[in-house]
């Protein structure tokens, strides 16, 4: 033996030769054989790999290639060569790891990867660009790439990989996968190619664009909403001017013109359509979240009780129509009429889908989320809600119309026979209450919207007293028709709209009020800065005027008269004006009748 073997043994190579046995130094040594053979009934040629003792008794891999020579007088020599293995393995482990390492980054990768050759030949793929084309049980049965391109776009995309074949730079481009499936609905895609090296072989990257496009499109889809919503509020203030004057001065002539005059039936006509256009203005307000709001903490069963009978009438006998109403129900803060408006437009919307009869389910319910939970483009917080459903039994909505159920004036109903601002109206009704709304549809099942409102505490006055009476129509709160609404108070009327101003100060003079109109801020400044001037028992202004807004007028008038009642008049919300509202402060929607500018006034100086 050489040096080498001794000093893997530990041993001198002179204690060794003559006296040891190499069985003695294997681990594991080989039975029912001759000692000196080295696997198990060796032969003359022997080849093993196999373990011997170290120095410290350490395990050596070694590689042995023997070979016996027996003699004719029976001696036997062998002649054997050792090799230390250890570092060849623990190579092939790093080899096998890295191997094992790149295959679950190319199988388990999320982007599709695939190598192609020069002629577009698939060679190998990874899961995910399987799963874009076939179904986890197929394979690909002709492998040539182009295949899979949508028709239109095939010609590029050779093109395009002929030319990176001869360049190393390439940009990125973009096409359409046609999946081997039933729908064959094309897959956007962005290609990233690399060629690679010393191979002819051109790597493709394919970023699926699906959920991209999809975003692209909600984000294009929620700009448009809101430009909508900011259009809606924006010509809500004039249009509600022109509102104001057409009802109002309709008001005036009617005083005049009674049942049985020749005009009589003209003006209710011009009264009507302005009505008319009014509730069009509060629609698209509702839709765009900016609707003035009157909301008190209300318990849902009995909205639900006093407006059942309504919605039996609207949605027919062919119709059933059942109330389920659940226990322990929360309360909730909402406008009660506004609710009111959302479960008349859902009923009219399921009738409409059901021509032949079924049946609409309205269930009450508590619910009460652990987590957030989705609902369309939205996250509902944690929390606990009050649940209501609406259930029809029609025709069930499509996809491709779900995908716009609450965009404004979108309709599948026929030419004038709706504005489709009924889901806009409700989904800006129930986001502007601070619920959520959930849609769920089968065609020829029927559909589900599924409401939820956020609980809410009964408020207590500074006495302890619960402060909202559960009024369910906020209409009886208002002064009784037969109340007396004449009045003697001095009011400063502020309207920079000559035709509002006009009316209003007609309306009120009748009233018996003593009226100074003036048309801006600065000029009401001047009058209530004059010496000789009567103390002002009211002031009503307009919000938004060109020389000086509302707001600001009844800062610089409190000053001097810090008691004075104001009424704020606008188209734009009262919300707007929150943070402008406090102790004798009051808020008039326009656009109001006459009827409604004089109860809010008796109401205001009876305060």
């Amino acid at each position: 033996m050489n040096a080498t073997l001794s000093r893997w043994f530990g041993k001198n190579m002179e204690d060794l030769i003559g006296s040891g046995e190499i069985h003695h130094y294997m681990l594991h040594p080989p039975s029912d054989s001759k000692p000196y053979d080295v696997v198990h009934k060796g032969k003359d040629r022997q080849i093993i790999e196999a373990e011997l003792k170290g120095a410290r008794g350490e395990p050596i891999l070694v590689s042995i290639r023997q070979t016996v020579m027996t003699y004719d007088d029976g001696t036997v020599r062998t002649r054997g060569i050792v090799h230390d293995i250890r570092a060849e393995q623990e190579m092939q482990e790093a080899l096998d790891a890295s191997e094992n390492r790149f295959k679950r980054f190319f199988e388990e990768a999320p982007l599709a990867i695939v190598f192609i050759d020069q002629d577009f030949n698939i060679k190998t793929y990874n899961h995910a660009f399987k799963s874009i084309i076939l179904s986890p049980d197929d394979d690909f049965k002709d492998l040539n790439f182009p295949k899979y391109v949508a028709n239109e776009e095939c010609q590029d995309f050779c093109e395009n990989i002929k030319r990176f074949a001869e360049k190393e730079n390439f940009t990125p481009f973009e096409a359409c996968l046609i999946p081997q499936s039933e729908t064959n609905t094309p897959i956007p895609v962005r290609i990233f190619a690399r060629k690679l090296a010393n191979s002819e072989h051109i790597v493709l990257y394919c970023l699926d664009l699906t959920q991209q496009r999809s975003l692209e499109e909600q984000f294009a889809q929620s700009q448009k909403m809101q430009a909508v919503g900011q259009l809606a509020g924006g010509i809500a203030h004039d249009f509600n001017n022109l509102l104001t004057a057409i009802i109002g001065f309709c008001d005036l002539l009617l005083l005049r013109h009674k049942p049985g005059d020749p005009s009589f039936a003209d003006i209710t006509q011009i009264q009507q359509n302005s009505n008319r256009a009014a509730n069009l203005v509060r629609q698209l307000l509702a839709f765009s979240r900016q609707q003035t709001l009157r909301p008190e903490v209300q318990d849902i069963t009995d909205i639900l009780t006093e407006v059942s009978h309504l919605l039996r009438r609207l949605i027919g006998t062919n119709i059933d129509l059942n109330l389920v109403h659940g226990e322990d129900l929360g309360l909730i803060k909402v406008d009660a009429n506004q609710i009111e408006q959302v479960l008349v437009n859902l009923s009219v919307n399921a009738r409409d889908a059901m021509p032949n009869g079924g049946s609409l389910d309205i269930v009450t319910s508590m619910f009460e989320n652990k987590k957030p939970l989705t609902m369309g483009d939205d996250k509902m917080p944690v929390g606990r809600w009050v649940k209501l459903e609406v259930t029809d039994t029609g025709e069930g909505i499509p996809d491709d119309v779900m995908e716009r159920i609450f965009e404004p004036f979108f309709t599948t109903k026929d030419l004038g026979k709706g504005t489709g601002l009924g889901l806009a109206t409700v989904y800006g009704i129930i986001h502007q209450t601070g619920g959520f709304l959930h849609v769920k549809s089968s065609l020829g099942k029927g559909t589900v919207f599924s409401i939820y409102f956020p609980e809410s505490e009964l408020e207590l006055d500074a006495d302890g007293e619960i402060k909202n009476t559960l009024q369910i129509k906020s209409g009886s709160k208002k002064l009784e028709e037969t109340q007396d609404l004449t009045g003697t108070a001095r009011i400063l009327l502020v309207e920079d709209e000559d035709p509002v101003r006009a009316f209003s100060t007609r309306a009120l003079t009748n009233k018996g009020y003593d009226v100074v109109d003036v048309n801006g801020g600065a000029v009401a400044l001047e009058f209530i800065n004059k010496e000789d001037t009567s103390p002002i028992d009211l002031l009503i202004t307009d919000v938004m005027m060109p020389d000086m807004d509302g707001p600001t007028l009844a800062r610089m008038i409190r000053e001097k008269h810090p008691d004075l009642k104001i009424i704020f008049i606008s188209g734009y919300t009262e919300e707007k004006l929150k943070e402008h509202m406090g102790h004798n402060i009051w808020f008039l929607a326009k656009p109001f009748t006459l009827k409604v500018l004089a109860q809010k006034v008796k109401e205001v100086i009876e305060a």
